[in-house]
Order: structure tokens, then sequence, then C-alpha cells
């Protein structure tokens, strides 16, 4: 009868085994001591070996040269314990053997002696299955047994392991194995079976394996026997459900030429070529997650689950995009897939998602914001340019300007200033009406901004124009409002760019400075560290009013 190659190439002593070199040096140094321990806790992922190292610790304590960390495996309890039909190593399955009354008859067996070997074992398989009522009953027993007894639990769910139990075993955590190892250990078995693989088959077997030992050599199994003696890539990726890069490198292309119709595209081909969608999406969260390991990395690693020369691919593909970048769209990815997992339309929650990509691809970080902002240039004169373009693209002076002394009208004059073109002798008038409309709105920040600004009305425009550290209160809506609250219709308000110093007032200050605010009070909050390093960071920002918070 035909014996699967996870079964056949089974570890059967301490060298034999990958990946678990901690588990490995520590038994073999306590069975060469006699320090042995009666019981153990082997915790881990599946297919990492925790059952095959309990029956390896089982040969070592019962062979005829024992106890031995190199059991002979040609004695007659050697070869029974590696046909598991031995009568002193006793192995349970706790998913079906979980109740007390299973754990009775374990505590009534303790109590003899082993029939022929050295060692009375109980190894108990998914051992986080046992109900709690059954782990009390075995308490007593497993903290106390007798010297010819020893538990070996294992389980791939250690914390529903009862504290009391833990306490009273060595636990050993089993490691998913490394890439590299599992690959040199395919590429062994493969050989050994006459098998040709090559390094693209073999990568793609391990990353379907994700770290484990009997879920590759499963999956190679597989593959040999859809493939025969010469294995395939693209057989074996439509076999194992496994996605090619090109497709997810389709996508990163697609996020960087801002391509969203492209997007559609693949979501697409990914239908009609039957893809799972859910699946595709987790794939694509790997293939990002690689992406920024090979940015930050800069060089082939052993962080990712790739031969070298597919991961000269990803360090060219990651070069295009920066590190925040990779973060942000792996974020979205895995939360998109998070919403595939319930939704009851996959594709239009994939494409919504892939086009979310693409625009989170064109959002810019605030420090770039803000360096820019810093190269901005001073705009031509409004006669130069087209109102609406300036109205468009407001820029602003970095130099303060000091303001005109305000200049008060009767309404009528007021009317006056706004069916002509205004001039200089009637620009304080306009101004001070734009002010007082937006004390009564409170805002008192665009208040101040206009008042230290020179205001005229062109073209049926309100023309503002401002230093560069004035625009932001200057472009809230609420200006746009008290424009046409002052000129008693919709009007457009113009932000520009002043060349030369406003003939306006200086900015009032606030009640509460103008009342406890000496020099003293000024020059004490401009020496503070943090507004220091504030005006180093922003060099046209200004203090223009200090308040005492006491107050």
């Amino acid at each position: 009868m035909y014996q699967v190659i996870a079964r056949k190439y089974r570890p059967q002593g301490f060298g034999e085994l990958i990946g678990q070199e901690h588990v490995q040096k520590t038994l073999t140094n306590a069975i060469a001591t006699n320090r042995l321990a009666h019981g153990y806790i082997f915790s881990g992922q599946r297919g990492t070996g925790k059952t095959t190292v309990a029956r390896i610790l089982a040969r070592c304590l019962n062979c005829v040269q024992g106890p031995t960390p190199a059991p002979c495996g040609v004695c007659s309890s050697c070869l029974e314990i590696t046909a598991g039909n031995s009568v002193d190593v006793i192995e349970i399955d706790a998913a079906s053997n979980r109740g007390i009354n299973e754990m009775r008859e374990i505590r009534e067996n303790v109590r003899y002696r082993p029939a022929r070997d050295r060692y009375k074992i109980f190894i108990i398989d998914e051992a986080h299955q046992i109900t709690k009522e059954a782990f009390n009953a075995l308490l007593k027993t497993l903290e106390e047994p007798p010297e010819w007894v020893v538990f070996i639990l294992c389980t791939t769910e250690a914390h529903e392991i009862p504290n009391t139990i833990a306490s009273r075993c060595q636990h050993f955590s089993f490691r998913s194995v490394d890439f590299a190892e599992l690959m040199n250990r395919m590429r062994y078995i493969a050989e050994q079976e006459g098998i040709e693989a090559g390094e693209e088959v073999l990568s793609v077997i391990a990353q379907a394996g994700e770290g484990s030992v009997r879920d590759s050599l499963s999956a190679l199994d597989q593959a040999i026997a859809c493939c025969g003696k010469t294995l395939n890539v693209q057989d074996v990726r439509a076999l194992l459900g496994m996605l090619g890069e090109e497709p997810l490198r389709s996508v990163a292309e697609a996020v960087h030429a801002r391509d969203g119709a492209r997007m559609l595209e693949i979501v697409q081909e990914l239908e009609r070529n039957g893809q799972s969608l859910q699946h595709f999406c987790r794939e694509l969260a790997r293939y990002w997650r690689n992406l920024l390991v090979a940015r930050i990395s800069g060089k082939p690693t052993t962080l990712i689950a790739a031969p070298s020369q597919a991961q000269q691919g990803l360090l060219e593909t990651a070069s295009l995009f920066s590190e925040e970048d990779l973060t942000r769209y792996l974020n979205l990815t895995l939360e998109l897939f998070k919403t595939l997992q319930e939704s009851l339309q996959p594709r239009l929650h994939l494409e919504l998602g892939l086009v979310k990509l693409v625009h989170a691809g064109k959002l810019q970080s605030i420090e770039q914001a803000i360096a820019d902002l810093g190269k901005a240039q001073p705009a031509a004169p409004a006669a130069a340019k087209p109102p609406a373009l300036a109205a468009m693209r407001p820029v602003m002076e970095s130099a303060a300007q000091p303001a005109a002394p305000p200049v008060t009208e009767s309404s009528a004059t007021a009317e006056a200033v706004i069916a002509a073109p205004a001039t200089p002798s009637k620009t304080g008038d306009l101004r001070e009406d734009l002010r007082h409309a937006l004390l009564r709105a409170g805002k008192t920040f665009s208040a101040d901004a206009i008042a230290q600004a020179e205001v005229l009305l062109e073209n049926g425009e309100v023309v503002v124009r401002a230093p560069r550290s004035l625009a932001l209160p200057l472009k809230d809506s609420a200006v746009q409002q008290a424009a046409a609250q002052v000129t008693g219709k919709p009007v457009r308000v113009r932000v520009e760019v002043s060349t030369q110093a406003a003939a306006s007032a200086p900015a009032p200050q606030s009640a509460s400075a103008a009342s406890g605010g000496d020099a003293e009070l000024r020059e004490r909050a401009l020496s503070h560290p943090g507004v220091k390093r504030f005006q180093e960071l922003f060099p046209g920002a200004q203090v223009r009013t200090v308040r005492n918070l006491n107050e």
C-alpha cells in the first residue's frame, strides 16, 4: 500500500528534525544528564513536529540502549513505537476522548508498571480539547505520577491549557519552519523520489504550506500525483489555487500609474478565470507586506518567503513607493479582506477597494504640503492675469504688513464705493464693514486679517490684498458670506498677495491682551521654547495676541 510522503519521511531521530533546534538541544541534554520531567507540553503551529518529537522522545526513553539521545531504531521497542503499536506508549486523541471518564481510565492505568519497557508514556494529542472537569480529574495524577510514567500533551492552542496543568509541565513552543529550511527538505525528498522540480515550483509549494512541514509535503505529494515526475509551475499553481506574481504586480503598477480603469480590468480577469476574490485579496495583502519588507531592508532577506530571484523583482517594484505609501496600501488591503469575508457582493467591494488604493496613492503628506507651500512664488499683478484664475489660485506673501487707520463713512458713501471702482480713500470703509460683520459672526481671526489687509472693489469683485501669513483666515467661507452681507448681493472674494505695505491700521489687540498685556508678558511668551520651535518650523508665523491663561 502506498505511504504518503509526509509519513514516509517522518523524522525518526532528533538529528532529522528541521527548524526546532531549541527543542532538540534541550531534550537531548535532559536525556544525557538524566534530568527528565514527568510532564511535557508541546505547542505550536500544525505540522511542525509536535507528535513526531513526542514519539522520538518515547523511543529515546524506552530503547534497549537507553535512555539515550540516539535510539538504535532496530530493537523491538523502537520498531513498535515507530509502528504505533507499543504496549507501553499509549497515544490518545483528545478530540474524541475528552471526557472525565477517559481521564479516569488513564488515572487507573497509571498505577500499573510498564509491561516491558522502561517507561509508560502517555501521548495526548489535541490536548486543548479536554474538558475542564477532565483536566481536574487528571490534575493530581499529573502532579505526582509514579516514577515510570511520562505525560506528553500536544496542542495547537496552548492558551486553552489550564494554568494548573501548565504549571506542572515543561512547556516547549514549536516554531514555524523557516522558508529556506523547508525548501531544502523538499529538494532532498524530490531527489530521493526522482522528481524534477525547479526552485520556482518548490517555492510555490513551500508558500502553500505556510511554515508547516506536513502541509508542504502533502502539497508536494499532490503535485506529484498531478504532474508526474516533472513538476510544472503553472499546473502546480492551478492545482493549489495559488496566484502568480503577475496579477499582483499589475495591481502595484496600476496604483503607481493611478490607473483606476486597469483595476476594474484586473477584477474582471479574475472572475473570468474563476479565481476566488477573497483568496486574491489575501495574496495581495501578502504581496504588499513583502514589498514593504523589501523597501525597508533594501536587499534580499529571509523575512520574505521567496527565492532570491523573486526578491529582486520585489525590490524593483518596492522602489516605486515610499514606506508610508506601502504601509497605507497594506492597511487598506487588510480592511478590504475583512470586508470580503462577510460580503454578499465580493466583486463590488473588491473593485471599490482597488480604486481606493489608486486614490490613496494621490494623497500628499502634510510635510510635503508644507514644503510646497514654502516654495510658492508671489503671484503676478491682478491686471496681468484673468480674475477667475486669481480667485482660484490665491497666494500669500510672507512679510507682515502694517495696517492703515480705518475711515468711517456714511451708508450712502459705502453704496457709492460698491457701484464704482474703489479708491484708496474709500478702502477703509469697506474693510471696516467686513471686519465688523466678521466680528459679529464670531470670526475673530478672519476679522483681524481683514484689518491688516487692503480691501478694494474691482469689476464687481471684492479684492483682498494681504501678506502670506494672513491667507489662511482670509480663505474662510465666512469672509465670502460677510462680503455678500456688506455689499447686499452675492460677490466673489479674491485674495491676492500684497507687493507693498498695506494701508491699514495695526491689528487690534484682544481685550484680554490689552488689559493684562504688557511688554513683560509678551516677552515671556515669545521666549518660551515651544514658541521658538514653532517659529523655527514656520518662519513666516506671527504672534499677534498674548493672553494670560490664569485670567
